[in-house]
């Protein structure tokens, strides 16, 4: 159980020392990944940035994901589900356009008038505070291997046995401090698991360090 987001990066970035994972650059997933991913930087003493990607949903029932997006238009689509469903081709690429340009939005309005990191070359962990089905964090880790990083390592406080080792096949590494096996939300390992306001966000990114 982490206490916090905070304590969450704090306790990952002590896993990844463990692990000898050198780092260039740290990106966060927003909004939950900022807390996370600021400890993580502050504790490997790397920049921070965001990489950030958007759920595609099933016709009818958007939580369902039939793929993800990230704000460059790297798609990664669950090719079996789509088939299942009939979802057509039309659908997707409208959702695809849809979602593409919110990832967008939502990391200028993060990142305001900082530019973008140069990953090319680059050592890149990529942080969340968890992750339940990995199909947004799919598309994030493909985004930075199309950026050119040398190495991408996807770094979480909890995940699930089958995402993780589903997640593997997208990165150089995945680090967890925990991967149980009853897994049903990410909040449930957090004794505070609020959300985290877009100001607040902006704040980490920025650099603010939460004591």
């Amino acid at each position: 159980m982490f206490r916090d987001r905070t304590d969450a990066g704090r306790q990952l970035a002590a896993r990844l020392r463990e692990h000898d994972v050198a780092a260039d650059v740290v990106l966060a997933i927003p909004r939950g990944g900022l807390p996370v991913g600021r400890a993580v930087a502050d504790s490997l003493g790397v920049p921070l940035d965001v990489v950030a990607a958007r759920k595609l949903g099933a016709p009818g029932n958007p939580e369902l994901a039939i793929g993800a997006v990230a704000s460059d238009g790297t798609v990664w689509l669950n090719e079996s589900l789509i088939d299942d469903l009939g979802v057509g081709e039309a659908y997707v690429d409208e959702q695809v356009e849809r979602e593409r340009a919110a990832a967008a939005a939502k990391v200028e309005r993060y990142r305001g008038e900082r530019p973008a990191l140069d990953l090319t070359g680059k050592r890149v962990v990529v942080v969340d505070d968890g992750v339940a089905t990995g199909a947004t964090t799919t598309a994030c880790l493909r985004q930075v291997r199309n950026a050119g990083a040398e190495s991408v390592v996807l770094a979480v406080p909890v995940a699930p046995p089958d995402t993780v080792e589903r997640l593997r096949g997208e990165a150089d590494a995945v680090i967890a401090v925990e991967v149980p096996s009853r897994f049903y939300a990410v909040g449930q390992f957090y004794d505070s698991f609020e959300q985290v306001a877009d100001e607040r966000a902006m704040t980490y990114l920025a650099g603010d360090r939460e004591e």
